[in-house]
């Protein structure tokens, strides 16, 4: 007996000093926690990539106005027939002062409007698009913080479990009841446990510094995430959703004003046959002695495009191909973003498969093994590593229905990002807006 004593000072000692440190209370716990919601809405706000993309927006539609202008008008003072051994007698002579303007016609400065204005349109799908992305980015770093908070109290839980069973094996241990490699291995237990914490700190640090840049935040701001997962129950069909995303995806909607665009400006291009106008009026002072010293001066200039017919015809077969090209474009990212649909229906799905799986099956079949070794240890039938074996498959299976939850719930995002709006069926689905 005296021999063993010391043994087991030294592992209580040790075991004392490799216990996890227990969860106190931080700046993070003082954080007002937000919804998912809330968090998105506060990005859309303050994201730096969603006001750089409105004010482009804005940039865009100021265009429009400007587009239907006239060309400045021009101030023009002529001198000529001036004696060279006089240069500075201007009495001799003719001195014009005029104005001079081109006028393009109402149809092609309306043109020139509608061109900007599916710039405008095309700059409004690009607002979307990135707010979408952002939207998805938050969500995601939401999920990940959920998780980890999960995680965290399966740490805890098992933290506790560990220390309760590392203590019952010390108090066996004196008794001979286990052995000294049992004790050993509980104690091996809680310094992994330890290392667990430290990945799970490093995830939660990550997480948080990535969603505070997302929200125009200063990346070390403590955040704390209310609300469960989205979890749907089922999701509509694959057609559906295709045609859902040919609807609202920006990108799509993009590209479809692109070509728009492309077509108007064809349009201006083969209105450039037409001509256009230049009429300039003055006044003239004739040199002295002139039968009349003042005088008017009135002209009017007419480009003629049909004598360069060539260039304006490539010019407009230039504008067909563009559009062409728009239009095959546009029916090869349709193509990605279905694809992009039936990946993100897949994730959920599956993620739907192993939440069923661990919440039907295998977490009570865990909790039963658990609940039996604990039995059968405290009533001598049993082995302290089995009890301890069956607890970290508990917590296992809890971690893996955490994070397969999660998984749904970040496919939903995607899923709804590819398609540009909300899912249907989980409009109002458990944890959507908690």
């Amino acid at each position: 007996m005296w021999a063993v004593a010391p043994l087991l000072a030294a592992l209580v000692i040790a075991c004392q000093g490799q216990q996890p440190l227990p969860q106190s209370l931080d700046r993070r716990q003082l954080a007002a926690p937000i919804t998912v919601d809330e968090a998105v809405s506060e990005a859309l706000q303050a994201n730096p990539e969603v006001r750089a993309a409105v004010r482009r927006l804005s940039l865009a539609q100021s265009k429009i106005s400007t587009a239907r202008s006239l060309d400045d008008p021009m101030l023009m003072v002529r001198d000529w027939s001036t004696p060279l051994r006089q240069p500075w007698d201007l009495n001799q002579a003719q001195v014009m002062v005029g104005l001079q303007r081109t006028f393009i016609g109402k149809e092609k400065r309306d043109a020139r409007a509608q061109v900007a204005g599916d710039g405008a349109d095309v700059s409004a799908s690009e607002v979307e698009a990135v707010r979408q992305e952002i939207a998805v980015q938050v969500r995601k770093a939401c999920v990940d913080l959920k998780r980890n908070a999960d995680e965290m109290k399966l740490h805890d839980r098992q933290a506790s479990l560990l220390k309760e069973a590392l203590a019952g094996a010390l108090a066996e241990y004196t008794t001979g009841k286990v052995t000294q490699a049992e004790v050993l291995r509980a104690q091996m237990a809680v310094t992994r446990l330890n290392e667990h914490l430290l990945e799970l700190e490093e995830e939660r640090d990550t997480a948080e510094a990535q969603l505070n840049a997302l929200l125009g935040r200063r990346p070390e701001a403590p955040v704390a995430i209310a609300g469960a997962y989205t979890v749907p129950e089922e999701l509509p069909a694959i057609e559906s959703l295709e045609q859902l995303a040919i609807e609202h995806r920006p990108e799509l909607a993009s590209m479809r004003k692109s070509i728009a665009r492309a077509k108007d400006e064809g349009q201006l291009t083969r209105m450039a046959v037409k001509p256009d106008f230049t009429v300039a009026a003055g006044y003239m002072l004739m040199p002295s002695g002139s039968y009349a010293r003042s005088g008017y001066m009135a002209e009017l200039t007419v480009n003629l495009p049909g004598w360069n017919r060539g260039r304006h015809e490539g010019e407009a077969k230039q504008a067909d191909a563009a559009t062409a090209v728009s239009e095959t474009e546009l029916d090869v990212r349709t193509q990605g973003v279905f694809l992009e649909v039936r990946r993100a229906q897949i994730e959920v799905q599956a993620a739907q498969r192993r939440i069923k799986l661990y919440r039907d099956t295998l977490l009570p079949q865990a909790e039963a093994l658990f609940k039996a070794s604990t039995v059968a240890y405290r009533n001598n039938r049993g082995e302290f590593q089995a009890m301890v074996e069956s607890q970290n498959l508990l917590l296992d299976v809890e971690e893996a229905l955490y994070k397969a939850s999660a998984a749904a719930d970040v496919g939903i995002a995607e899923l709804e990002r590819a398609i540009g709006a909300p899912v249907p069926s989980i409009a109002n689905a458990p944890g959507r807006n908690q």
